[in-house]
């Protein structure tokens, strides 16, 4: 009898890199992926704000005396041709919520990302050169750190006078030492590993081996860090912006409405409440969206956490 020995080609196992891993868990993680949806309606709803004040003709300094203020002079609540209802003026708030997300949403992205370029580059210098360089930077970092951040805006605010670069120049001044201070701890790790080494022991120059070596592996930790001060730099430029000290009316911002609707919260509700909402909504889901990507590049804090739940 004659046994026919049949070989069957063992199947190729392809392996998954750590951002397709990342992004498996990522895509399961609900909450996550809601925030991600209700950030990118957003940000299409605020790209599109002329588009839409066009559709309906209601620009965001349009003042609607006949149908957007009551015969007591207040503003009109929310119906069918006012969706958020109209401010002091009779302004249709909806649109002046949209004009200022892009206003708001601008401020938050580019002083976050000028904050990033100069944190990176700070905290790679002083991570990988060591010695006196990183003393120097390290206590540059605890400096700024050690800020309060509403005194030396008031500060700055008030020598070059409140407008959207002075704002954008306060929060990335406040924000790049947070972004420096995490990037050092991790070159400090990285720069000893093998492969850093052997691009040094083949004559790599220094510039070489922080930013083709060392940056690429900086880079989720920053990703994760960038998606939560976002959601800071908002809040702060609002913070601002109520206060008199950042983005000045007619321009509007999410800050601005809130504080021209501070006088009106007892008899029109809507002008206080919903660029409130908005703002909340916002920073939420960047929140969220940011806890998300954390626990996706390093699933362990999800596990921490899991265990901590079980045993209480």
């Amino acid at each position: 009898m004659t046994i026919t020995e049949l070989r069957v080609p063992a199947a190729q196992v392809t392996g998954r890199s750590p951002w397709q891993l990342a992004w498996g868990r990522l895509r399961t993680d609900r909450v996550a992926l809601a925030s991600a949806i209700v950030i990118v309606v957003l940000v299409t709803l605020a790209v599109c704000a002329p588009l839409i004040a066009a559709w309906n003709g209601h620009g965001p300094d349009d003042q609607f005396r006949d149908t957007g203020i009551t015969p007591e002079g207040l503003p009109v609540p929310p119906g069918g041709e006012f969706w958020f209802g109209t401010d002091r003026l009779g302004r249709d708030l909806f649109i002046r919520v949209l004009f200022g997300a892009r206003v708001s949403l601008l401020v938050g992205v580019v002083a976050t990302g000028m904050a990033s370029i100069v944190g990176v580059v700070i905290g790679l210098l002083a991570g990988f050169y060591g010695g006196v360089v990183d003393v120097i930077l390290s206590r540059l970092i605890d400096v700024v750190l050690s800020f309060p951040y509403l005194i030396f805006a008031i500060a700055a605010v008030s020598i070059v006078g409140p407008s959207l670069a002075a704002t954008v120049f306060v929060i990335a001044f406040y924000s790049w030492a947070a972004i420096a201070r995490i990037v050092r701890g991790q070159t400090l790790s990285i720069k000893e590993r093998e492969y850093v080494e052997a691009a040094r022991s083949l004559g790599a120059s220094d510039g070489r081996i922080m930013f083709i070596d060392i940056l690429p592996n900086l880079l989720a930790p920053v990703i994760v860090l960038v998606t939560l001060l976002i959601p800071a730099a908002i809040v702060f430029e609002s913070t601002l912006s109520y206060l008199g000290l950042g983005i000045t009316p007619p321009t509007p911002s999410w800050g601005n409405l809130l504080s021209e609707a501070q006088g009106f919260y007892r008899v029109a509700w809507w002008y206080l409440t919903l660029p409130a909402l908005t703002l909340l909504l916002t920073t939420l889901a960047f929140n969220l969206l940011g806890d998300g990507i954390r626990d996706a590049i390093d699933p362990r804090t999800e596990r921490i956490f899991s265990r901590r739940r079980k045993k209480k």
